[in-house]
C-alpha cells in the first residue's frame, strides 16, 4: 500500500444529521472498509475488555463514575482494579484499533470516535463535518426513535454536549469547528444521497490536486 492509493475518510456528524447514512455511502462509493461501531469490537479485541466497556464508553466521557454498578460479562471488579483499565486506557486500544484499520486497508471510512485526530499525521485523511439544521434534525431523531418532538430535541441536547465533550477533552480541539475539517457540509440542501456523491466529488478533486 502507497500513499498514492490509500484513502481514509473521517466523518464527524451531529446527531440527526444523517452522518452515518452519508459516511456509509461514501463507504460503497470507494469501496472502503466501513468503521463505525465496528471500531468498539476491534478495540475489545485488542484490549480483551468485554465490548461493553466500549460502548458504556462510546464518544462521551464519565462512564467510570458508574463504573462498579454495572453487571458486564468477562470482567469482574477485582480484573477491573488489578489492570492498567482507565478511561484513557480505552481510548488508547480504541485509537490503536483505528490506527490498524488504516494499515491494513487501502481505503477506510471511519465515523467519529476522533479518527481525525488519532490519524492526524497521515497525509491520506480527509475529515469532513455533517451538520443540518436543528429541525431537520429533530425529524430525523424522531422518527428513529419514535418519540415526540421534544424528546427527539433534549436526546440531540444530551448526545451532542456529552459527544462534544468527549472530542475536546482527548483532542485538545473544539467539536464541530470548521477550522478542523477540510469540508463542512449542511445535509439538509441537497439530502443525504446527493451529499454524499457531492463529498465523493469533492474527495475525488482534492486527491488529483495533491
Amino acid at each position: 500500500m502507497t500513499n498514492d492509493t490509500k484513502l481514509l475518510i473521517n466523518v464527524g456528524r451531529q446527531i440527526g444529521s444523517g452522518g452515518r447514512v452519508i459516511a456509509r455511502r461514501l463507504a460503497d462509493i470507494f469501496q472502503a472498509q466501513f468503521y463505525d461501531k465496528e471500531l468498539l469490537q476491534l478495540a475489545a479485541q485488542e484490549s480483551g475488555f468485554a465490548p461493553e466497556f466500549f460502548e458504556k464508553n462510546d464518544e462521551h466521557r464519565g462512564f467510570l463514575r458508574s463504573l462498579f454498578n454495572l453487571q458486564l460479562p468477562h470482567m469482574s471488579d477485582q480484573s477491573v482494579m488489578t489492570s492498567n483499565f482507565s478511561q484513557e486506557g480505552l481510548f488508547k486500544f480504541q485509537s490503536d484499533a483505528i490506527r490498524r484499520a488504516a494499515e491494513q486497508n487501502d481505503c477506510c471510512v471511519f465515523v467519529g470516535r476522533c479518527a481525525d485526530y488519532v490519524l492526524r499525521d497521515r497525509p491520506e485523511c480527509f475529515n469532513v463535518f455533517i451538520t443540518a439544521p436543528m429541525d431537520f434534525r429533530i425529524d430525523h431523531v424522531a422518527e428513529r426513535h419514535q418519540c415526540s418532538r421534544e424528546e427527539a430535541r433534549r436526546l440531540i441536547e444530551k448526545g451532542e454536549a456529552q459527544r462534544a465533550s468527549y472530542y475536546n477533552y482527548y483532542t485538545g480541539k473544539r467539536w464541530g469547528q470548521a477550522e478542523g475539517y477540510h469540508l463542512c457540509v449542511d445535509a439538509s440542501l441537497l439530502g443525504l444521497d446527493r451529499t454524499a456523491d457531492y463529498i465523493a466529488g469533492f474527495i475525488r478533486q482534492w486527491r488529483e490536486s495533491k
